[in-house]
């Protein structure tokens, strides 16, 4: 395998790392230091895509006829692949991101990675993700089957499980018969690499084509549209900012491809007076470690809290802006996560929210800015309920104090979809009342919705859905974290009509072992036809 040394300005292409054909280039920044590391990697031109492209759809026709078990068998060998490398994945993503080697990267989300391949893996060789379906009196069977190849744009914040060749959307391409090219996030195109290099390893080892992962760092705007748009590609996924997902939605819609995008998140939390009367303090303390966990950089932070005017609630407001001031600030993941981040909370400000802590300009010699609360009240919130929910994304939150329940639900009115919501109330149920008034108004407003929790757990769960409306995500029905519902974003319903036996796919016969859906007689049945 090629040492990292010889790497730099090299793209895995068809089964080869090979010089770039290159724009220009860049390098990564030590959030610790604010310092450039010291490692050059490319901006491809269009000929790599390009070249990316007729790979993969070769690779895309070998993998219709590969089964199952072997495609679940790469995944599971990756899988070990990374838990033996886990050292140098750690150290690459330590540098390039700042995170926490333990607990965060070490022992959460590498092993959250692994076993999302496995899942993933275990979905592949059921078939049951596919939903084979069979009517017997009219000859027709179908099943859900790979779409084609995908591409996966990894964000900023998830090294690993997140990652554009490691993390879920790439697992449940892959899973889905599906080959990938993935594009690196420039905050950690090292570590990016690293995992490029086992899976290749992996693929070898199992006997998968050599184009069932590919790796380009970066390409300017307009090539990355042209990507996404292009005939050659089945699907895209993407985690990152709103502006850059709209734009790349805007070319894949004109080009009827379908993109599944993970854009904006507040994840409002509600806290009534009665929870605030009966735990403040441990209210507070959930908070305050949701919100500045991995320096607020997850989507689904906190940026949102919903009170009722009391006592309860200035407590509350107190409290948190007292521990805010009293806990250092951590790392940011990069000097534009810095400096939007600053951007952000003027921009909450120049709208009317007062800052009761933080603010400022980002922290000079490294990537950090100040914990941050603001406050506003529901009057001023619904004068301008867009401009209040500007996203900040990082060690910051909005706290919006409503007059009563009924101005607390004409608030939630006019939220924006989200990835979760959640609603903390008293636990001897003298609220449950208001707590349903608000339950209605915000549950078709996000993905998934909590009770005396807050939501920056996101489960490796069949019933997790980490999606929600729009701007959460393009698409409301869909899922990035959650096997096999993830599979589906990937595949293609295909209905077989009078086809002969020995024509059908291997999930589509009558002797295969794997679960179906039958039609015998008026009556849906998985039993086997006898």
């Amino acid at each position: 395998m090629t040492q990292a040394s010889d790497n730099e300005r090299r793209v895995l292409i068809n089964g080869q790392w090979r010089q770039a054909n290159q724009q220009s280039t860049f390098r990564p920044t030590d959030p610790s230091n604010h310092q450039s590391i010291d490692q050059v990697f490319p901006v491809s031109a269009w000929s790599d895509c390009d070249e990316a492209l007729n790979a993969a759809t070769d690779a895309a026709r070998q993998m219709r006829s590969i089964p199952a078990e072997t495609i679940a068998k790469f995944l599971e060998c990756y899988a070990d692949k990374i838990e033996e490398a886990k050292d140098n994945l750690v150290d690459a993503a330590y540098r390039e991101t700042g995170l926490a080697k333990s607990p965060r990267l070490a022992d959460v989300e590498l092993p959250r990675t692994s076993n999302q391949l496995r899942a993933a893996a275990a979905a592949c060789r059921s078939g049951s993700w596919a939903l084979p379906t069979i009517d017997t009196k009219a000859g027709i069977r179908s099943s859900y089957e790979a779409l084609g190849p995908v591409c996966v744009f990894g964000p900023n914040n998830f090294p690993f499980a997140f990652g554009s060749v490691s993390g879920g959307d790439f697992a449940a391409a892959i899973a889905a018969g599906n080959p990938v090219i993935g594009k690196a996030n420039s905050s950690h195109p090292e570590t990016t690499r690293l995992f490029a290099q086992l899976a290749l390893a992996a693929a070898e080892e199992t006997g998968m084509p050599k184009a069932i992962v590919q790796l380009i760092y970066r390409t300017d705007h307009a090539d990355g549209e042209k990507l996404v748009s292009d005939a050659r590609l089945g699907a895209t996924g993407y985690t990152g900012s709103r502006h850059a997902g709209l734009a790349l939605k805007a070319a894949a819609d004109k080009a009827g491809k379908p993109i599944y995008l993970e854009l904006s998140s507040v994840n409002p939390v509600v806290i009534t007076p009665g929870a605030l009367q009966e735990r403040g303090e441990e209210i507070v303390g959930d908070f305050i470690t949701s919100v500045l966990m991995g320096t607020g950089q997850f989507c689904t932070n906190p940026g949102l809290v919903l009170l009722i005017k009391d006592e309860s609630s200035e407590a509350f407001i107190t409290s948190v802006k007292d521990r805010f001031a009293n806990s250092a600030s951590g790392t940011l993941l990069s000097p534009s996560v810095a400096s939007n981040l600053a951007t952000s909370i003027k921009t909450l400000c120049d709208f009317g929210a007062e800052l009761l802590v933080g603010g400022g300009e980002p922290e000079a010699g490294r990537c950090a800015y100040a914990n941050t609360l603001l406050t506003t009240s529901g009057t001023s919130f619904l004068g301008n309920p867009e401009g209040f929910q500007t996203e900040a994304f990082g060690n910051a939150s909005l706290v919006v104090v409503a007059d009563d329940v009924e101005q607390l639900c004409k608030t939630i009115s006019q939220l924006e979809g989200n990835l979760t919501g959640c609603i903390y109330s008293h636990t001897d149920g003298s609220e449950d009342a208001a707590c349903e008034q608000i339950a209605s108004e915000l549950t078709p407003k996000v993905g998934r919705i909590l009770n005396d929790k807050m939501p920056t757990g996101v489960a490796v769960s069949s019933a997790m859905n980490h999606g929600g409306p729009y701007p959460a995500t393009g698409h409301p029905g869909f899922t990035a974290v959650g096997v096999p519902g993830s599979l589906l974003r990937f595949a293609k319903l295909t209905s077989y009509d009078n086809i002969r036996p020995n024509r059908l796919p291997d999930l589509l016969q009558d002797e295969n072992p794997r679960s179906a859906w039958r039609l015998i007689d008026g009556t849906w049945t998985t039993e086997a036809i006898s």
